[in-house]
């Protein structure tokens, strides 16, 4: 097959429409407005593993192009803000009547991925310790990860990724500092609709978003993935090298009372960083 007849959604995904560019519930072969979060990632998985089997060869960089396409349908049918702008875009009535997500632990139940007995076992434990139940599912080995952050970000109305499904926007990586990127654990992924989409295992809080906005000069959202995947990426590109040539840099700069207070505090972020990242090996 020729690249120049080649139709990688009709050849590879087997879709069917004719008109293009297709929309991301055409693209992710769901009903229109599919509110199915479950039934969005099954899908997405679905379409993504057909995709990577021309992910060497001839059609490689064909293949990663259409699975970032797919990876953004995902992202956007997933998360409940973004969700509900693009569906009003494509026509849907916005009449308050979609059901709302439940908490981390209703969703545990819901899904039995968790007993009620070992939810209580790990909210008593998450209490005594001072974890997020989340946290708290991990350490005592209830669930994987993985399996705890698509509940949570489920939970939390936000997309999930695996990092090892997608192919990160190289371009942006220096738009974040290293000591950005290692004391809020956050990797850029690429920019969709006007907005930087930030990895990260922890939803940014409104102080940093704020805070990055100011700074990149773009409105930036959260993508939740693993903390593992983010370690990671942050090892690769922000090594703690890079963070301490950063933080002198920024004092030889400017060396002002109120610089050296600012390096001072992200030297203590990055330290405070490093601490719970060890500990949390050493847990699992």
């Amino acid at each position: 097959m020729h690249s120049e007849s080649l139709d990688v959604y009709r050849d590879w995904l087997g879709i069917k429409e004719a008109e293009r560019p297709l929309d991301y519930y055409q693209l992710l072969r769901l009903s229109r407005f599919e509110d199915d979060q479950d039934r969005v990632r099954r899908h997405y998985r679905k379409m993504h593993n057909h995709a990577r089997k021309f992910a060497t060869g001839e059609f490689s960089n064909v293949s990663q192009e259409l699975l970032n396409e797919l990876a953004r349908a995902m992202l956007c049918l997933t998360d409940l803000e973004r969700k509900k702008e693009y569906d009003i875009s494509l026509g849907r009535k916005s009449d308050g009547t979609r059901k709302q997500q439940g908490g981390l632990a209703e969703i545990l139940l819901q899904k039995k991925l968790l007993t009620r007995e070992q939810l209580e076992v790990a909210d008593s434990y998450a209490s005594a310790v001072g974890l997020s139940l989340r946290d708290a599912v991990c350490q005592k080995n209830f669930l994987s990860q993985l399996a705890v952050m698509q509940a949570f970000a489920q939970a939390e109305g936000l997309p999930f990724i695996e990092l090892t499904d997608f192919t990160i926007d190289e371009s942006l990586l220096p738009r974040i500092s290293a000591v950005i990127a290692r004391t809020h654990s956050v990797v850029p992924l690429m920019i969709e609709r006007d907005q930087l989409l930030l990895a990260s295992p922890n939803p940014l809080d409104l102080h940093l978003e704020e805070d990055l906005k100011l700074r990149l000069g773009i409105p930036v959202r959260t993508v939740l993935c693993t903390s593992s995947d983010a370690n990671r990426i942050i090892q690769r590109y922000y090594p703690r090298e890079k963070a301490d040539a950063e933080i002198l840099e920024r004092s030889q700069s400017d060396p002002s009372a109120e610089k050296k207070d600012e390096t001072e505090e992200a030297k203590g972020l990055v330290k405070t960083w490093e601490r719970i990242k060890s500990w949390a090996q050493k847990k699992h």
